[in-house]
């Protein structure tokens, strides 16, 4: 019943000259407080989303029918949902189905970090977790992510805060969302130190440490990755361009893969050990062999500048 519903919105839509509800871009923003919501809310909005802060959960499907109706520029809708919201209805994925029912497409966003990251961040503004009580803020933490569980499985898009900062977070949801070839597979190239962990939302994790260390180069060690003879020196390593081509073949190879299992947005994350010369040359360098191939990729240098 809900297929043939949405066929026959689609068809209606299509009779009147309207685009179908599928072709509208609609977003569903969730997360741990403190993860990171309101700043991929501003930054939805930097690249034309019309976005709708702190939505009860239940009136979702009224909202994207509104956002519809509307037409133009609210045909790219973002709808931020937190823990509060829940108040209303816990049932996300019977709300994500009723969309899906009228012809939507939503992907939902789940922004994340960890837990002594988010500590950290209320510490730093002296506020209570919103569900902490008069516990402590590990308790909120821990209730909210069991009430979020499901809204994190149903995710399309898992962003991990953990080491980025705002100006970072606003960077990498822009470039994911603000161009028409967001519709396609994107590539993220992410450097990173593995001493500072590695990236949960990483989908291939590579490593670069069998190459020898610019640190080790007097004249290498406080340049970075992206100046030329620190590229120069680890690119023309033993192994290194053997390692470039295997994995922008691997990349290349799955991407038709990912697409036809809805999956737009891959994350190949390089690590050295501190994240500052060789994993961030090779990032640089496999994400201009992916471009050549014509997939959509660039970097993003997590830990550069750390040391």
């Amino acid at each position: 019943m809900a297929a043939e519903g949405a066929r026959n919105v689609t068809s209606e839509t299509t009779a009147d000259g309207a685009p179908p509800r599928s072709a509208m871009a609609l977003l569903v923003v969730t997360g741990v407080s403190g993860g990171g919501r309101s700043t991929v809310a501003r930054a939805l909005e930097n690249v034309g989303f019309y976005v709708v802060d702190n939505l009860p959960q239940a009136l979702m499907v009224e909202m994207a029918e509104l956002a519809y109706a509307a037409g133009g520029s609210t045909r790219h809708t973002a709808m931020v949902l937190d823990v509060r919201s829940m108040a209303f209805s816990t049932d996300m994925t019977g709300a994500i189905r009723q969309l899906q029912a009228r012809g939507f497409q939503p992907k939902v966003i789940f922004v994340d970090a960890a837990d002594d990251t988010l500590v950290r961040r209320f510490e730093s503004v002296r506020r209570a977790h919103p569900l902490q009580g008069t516990g402590r803020l590990l308790d909120g933490i821990t209730t909210e992510r069991a009430m979020l569980a499901e809204a994190r499985e149903l995710a399309d898009v898992l962003i991990d805060t953990t080491h980025l900062n705002p100006n970072q977070l606003r960077a990498r949801v822009e470039e994911m969302f603000g161009a028409d070839e967001a519709r396609a597979l994107q590539v993220t190239v992410l450097s990173f130190g593995f001493k500072y962990g590695i990236p949960q939302d990483a989908d291939f994790v590579v490593d670069a440490r069998f190459l020898p260390n610019p640190y080790w180069v007097p004249e290498l060690r406080e340049l970075t990755g992206q100046r030329p003879e620190v590229s120069r020196y680890v690119l023309t390593q033993r192994g290194a361009g053997t390692f470039i081509e295997t994995y922008a073949r691997m990349v290349n190879a799955t991407a038709s893969g990912f697409a036809r299992e809805g999956k737009r947005y891959v994350t190949v994350a390089v690590g050295c050990t501190g994240g500052k010369h060789r994993s961030v040359a090779l990032a640089e360098e496999l994400a201009t062999r992916l471009q050549q191939v014509g997939l959509v990729a660039h970097t993003q240098h997590r830990d550069l500048g750390r040391e």
